[in-house]
């Protein structure tokens, strides 16, 4: 995957807040990373708008989502 790529992830916390954010393909699998292996530290998040730095250990679940779909036609 190239740097450049980038793909939209949920974030759902304790207490239910949710995050969406347009993150870096890198971005998105250190997440993933770190969050399957129950780290408890924080992790920072390369996004379209900014950097996020979230807490690991009050992340309740992570979704990544599939590849955008385009709207429109191919010539």
């Amino acid at each position: 995957m190239a740097e450049t790529e980038s793909t939209r992830i949920e974030i759902g916390f304790n207490g239910g807040q949710i995050m969406s954010a347009i993150v870096t393909a890198k971005s998105a699998d250190a997440l993933e990373l770190a969050v399957s292996g129950g780290a408890d530290a924080t992790l920072n998040l390369d996004a379209e708008d900014g950097r996020y730095t979230v807490v690991l250990s009050h992340i309740v679940y992570v979704k990544r989502f599939a590849r955008e779909a385009r709207v429109g036609f191919e010539s």
